[in-house]
């Protein structure tokens, strides 16, 4: 390999064509207390051992000083509620928010990234959760509904949206198959872009990290907030700047009914001037297990139901309705300009326990019960909270909201084939 280890740490993530050498690499474990990572080296095979030599490279092993540093998670600060615009606002506007959303994708300025590096394991496939058949007389795959819903504004606007599709480590060559296979479902190939999520290392409590494998290191990925960082790191900002994209609508996998790119949603944002737009449900009762929009010492913010107190549950706003009834369905546009400047300053990270398999000192994987180390998530409730405005935007329920998260009742496969039936959908 050629020597890469003079070089600081910020370079040598782009030099991906030259592998560490293990002097390099031997160097940075020792920076970090982790030289038991190369202690099977002597036995891999060439090829393990430059895939073992390439990890230790990419992986930021700076996370593992946030370890009993005992950073209070930021649950403290004022919170306070968030005006929303409300669906008697947006309908009466809808004309003027909607030719301003219009003439922005017109004008190559709007972008899309999907969220797509999770498995269908809750729903008991092997395969990433986006190649899931949800069809009952055809095939109808999560990732075809998404992208017609995004074809409905191609044919309304006459442009092609630039779309980043984020995969994980475990599904990325899957996906990518996947889509080749099925011809894009019709979407132009050049406006399909695919990076992967970067990885975080996952540790014991002592801050020793994990082998997964003799020749790899257990990591995931890392966190829903990873996103922006991972595209840059991908190289695709060139991209973006080159386009004039000026705006990212950003969204999850699982919801097969919503908007993307809505020119109406992008409109509003624009004509309100706000950094990002978050499209928000009416909760169905008090006790929904979603997130909430508020805000927090002044700033936009997310508190997650497990957070929500009784009394934010209970409070009104002046005109008597719930205070804090606006839950976030993983739908966002944010200002392309104002992430750059997000990811200047680092995102807070959090520290979470999990149950981790690694190899033991004889070499054999042990599945722990229990949990028995830590995982690093940086999350998009983070970016939001660093901006300085955002706007709360109503959808109907039934008609954007069809999340799959398990194979039968709530937030089901079931459920999503009834709505997107009673949206005249057929499957």
């Amino acid at each position: 390999g050629v020597q890469t280890c003079a070089l600081p740490i910020s370079k040598i993530r782009k030099v991906r064509y030259s592998f560490m050498t293990l002097e390099c690499a031997k160097q940075k474990l020792q920076q970090y207390g982790q030289e038991h990572l190369l202690k099977y080296f002597d036995t891999l095979s060439e090829t393990q051992k430059e895939a073992l030599l390439q990890q230790i490279e990419e992986t930021d092993f700076s996370v593992l000083n946030k370890i009993g540093s005992n950073e209070e998670e930021s649950s403290t600060g004022t919170i306070t509620p968030i005006r929303a615009l409300r669906l008697p606002e947006i309908h009466a506007n809808e004309d003027k928010y909607r030719e301003t959303g219009l003439s922005a994708i017109r004008s190559g300025k709007v972008g899309a990234v999907l969220l797509a590096g999770g498995m269908g394991t809750r729903l008991g496939s092997d395969n990433p959760k986006g190649m899931y058949d949800i069809g009952v007389t055809k095939p109808m795959y999560i990732f075809e509904r998404l992208i017609c819903n995004l074809m409905d504004v191609v044919r309304e606007s006459g442009e092609f949206i630039h779309l980043f599709v984020m995969t994980s480590d475990k599904n990325h060559t899957a996906t990518t198959t996947f889509f080749k296979e099925q011809n894009f479902f019709g979407y132009k190939e050049d406006y399909i872009h695919f990076f992967k999520q970067d990885m975080a290392p996952a540790a014991t409590y002592d801050g020793k990290i994990f082998l997964e494998e003799p020749y790899k290191l257990a990591t995931s990925p890392n966190g829903n907030g990873g996103w922006f960082s991972s595209l840059k790191n991908a190289g695709l900002l060139d991209l973006i700047h080159e386009n004039g994209i000026e705006w990212l609508n950003v969204f999850a996998v699982d919801n097969v009914l919503q908007r993307i790119a809505d020119p109406c949603f992008i409109g509003a944002t624009i004509t309100e001037n706000r950094s990002v737009g978050a499209k928000v449900v009416c909760k169905n009762h008090p006790d929904e297990k979603v997130g909430v929009m508020c805000l927090k010492d002044n700033h936009p913010s997310i508190v997650e139901y497990y957070e929500l107190t009784p009394e934010l549950r209970d409070a009104v706003d002046e005109d008597g309705e719930p205070a804090y009834n606006f839950g976030v369905i993983l739908n966002y546009l944010f200002k392309e300009s104002e992430l750059e400047d997000i990811c200047e300053n680092t995102l807070p990270l959090h520290i979470v326990e999990k149950k981790i398999p690694y190899i033991d000192d004889a070499g054999t994987l042990i599945k722990p019960e229990e949990p028995n180390g830590y995982k690093f998530e940086t999350l998009i409730l983070d970016m939001i909270q660093m901006m300085d405005t955002c706007l709360p935007f109503e959808v109907e329920r039934d008609k954007e909201f069809a999340p799959i998260k398990n194979k039968t009742g709530i937030d089901s496969v079931e459920s999503a084939r009834a709505l997107l039936a009673k949206n005249g959908v057929t499957l």
